[in-house]
């Protein structure tokens, strides 16, 4: 975990010294600071694809680490007191605006309403109190949407397609979360009409996601439907291969779980969207205010299939589905 300031190039997340900038500075050329509380471990090499993606684009907006901006990383692990820590830590760096993946946000919020903060795959932030509209979220926070509650009516959907054997879904979700409520509700609300019973699974630590994977599996004609949360983020091996044991037929929210060996999943392209995030810090940068900056839902959303974890449970992916797919994994 990072405890002290890091200057991560682009091409490999390596420190550099921080002298050129400060001489860049004394010549009278401003020198940004972003901070960035990261959800998941600091060895997550998925999320250093995604983190590379936003200091990609920050790059090809004009600001680069050896140049004009400077970025400091903090890495939660999902663990509430990290975030905790580490928010309090960032603010006091006194950046110019501070980026929020997912979780972050609430515990950033919490330790500043002045600081910009633009925040990424946030679930329902208008339902958590944490902006006050889309149109117009007002505060210091802005950002793009994890996605909209609607899409969580096509995991049921699709797992019935791959799996038009399965009868009950059971409903990984985290019960403390305003986003585990609401996607519950709207997979609950399309249940009769595909012709599964949905209940939920609720898991507050990972402790919790074994005994009720392990107790649902019991009963045939079951499927799992693994919604969005930290803590499935950071525990899905351990879904996934829960899933595989029990010969569960599984969708996920997104394609790190089918690379994993899940089977099929659909959701956003996180890269993409730290891709977005690193337009809105330009703009901050520029002397747009988050308060007036719309809150965006995502352009880019990703269907992924699993061939080989399909024949390993015994099913048949019907040809419709696999033209849809973005990504055919063998």
């Amino acid at each position: 975990m990072m405890e002290r300031r890091e200057f991560i190039t682009l091409l490999g997340g390596a420190a550099a010294a921080a002298w050129p900038l400060a001489a860049r500075a004394q010549q009278g050329e401003r020198v940004r600071r972003i901070g960035v509380l990261s959800g998941p471990a600091a060895d997550d090499q998925d999320n250093k694809v995604r983190l590379a993606a936003f200091q990609q684009r920050l790059q090809q907006l004009g600001w680069t680490s050896r140049h004009n901006v400077l970025i400091d990383y903090r890495f939660a692990a999902a663990d509430p007191e990290l975030y905790r820590k580490y928010a309090a830590e960032l603010v006091a760096l006194t950046p110019d605006v501070v980026v929020a993946p997912g979780r972050a946000l609430e515990f950033l919020l919490q330790a500043t309403r002045t600081v910009p903060i633009v925040f990424a795959f946030t679930a329902d932030p208008v339902g958590a109190g944490l902006v006050e509209s889309l149109s117009r979220p007002g505060g210091n926070a802005t950002g793009f949407l994890m996605f909209e509650y609607d899409l969580c009516a096509k995991w049921l959907e699709l797992l019935k397609e791959i799996a038009p054997g399965m009868r009950r879904a059971a409903v990984l979700r985290d019960p403390t979360a305003i986003s585990g409520i609401g996607q519950f509700a709207v997979l609950q609300s399309v249940a009769r009409s595909v012709g599964v019973e949905v209940s939920p699974l609720n898991v507050r630590d990972p402790g919790d996601i074994e005994p009720a994977v392990t107790a649902f599996a019991r009963s045939s004609h079951g499927g799992l439907i693994v919604t969005a949360s930290p803590l499935a983020n950071v525990q899905r091996s351990l879904i996934v291969e829960l899933a595989a044991r029990h010969r569960l037929p599984a969708v996920y929210f997104e394609r790190l779980y089918v690379a994993a060996g899940g089977l099929i999943s659909y959701g956003p392209d996180f890269a993409d969207q730290y891709r977005q995030a690193a337009g809105y810090v330009d703009r901050i940068f520029k002397g747009e205010k988050p308060a007036d900056l719309p809150v965006q839902a995502p352009t880019k959303y990703e269907l992924v299939i699993n061939l080989k974890t399909a024949k390993a449970l015994g099913l048949e992916v019907p040809p419709t589905l696999l033209a849809r797919a973005d990504e055919v994994i063998e």
